[in-house]
């Protein structure tokens, strides 16, 4: 089991995310949108707009990691915004 935690600062990406974005396009989306590196070795949460489903994006110094989680039963709380 991979725990992210142990992987560095986790970062959360409030919103839906479009869950057909790949790894290019995702790396773009942390570098464009919220001015962060996505090469740092920090790991970024997307989530789905059904809330059931979440992509991890992780640099490990020689690549991209893009985990993909879904859930079979039930549904994440994911937040909106930073104030929620």
């Amino acid at each position: 089991m991979i725990k992210l935690s142990d992987l560095g600062q986790v970062y959360i990406v409030c919103g839906k995310t479009d869950m057909r974005r790949g790894i290019d396009t995702l790396a773009s989306m942390v570098k464009d949108k919220f001015n962060l590196d996505p090469f740092s070795g920090q790991v970024f949460l997307f989530c789905g707009g059904s809330q059931d489903r979440f992509k991890a994006l992780y640099w490990d110094g020689q690549g991209y990691w893009l985990l993909y989680k879904r859930f079979e039963n039930g549904k994440m709380n994911w937040p909106k915004n930073q104030s929620t």
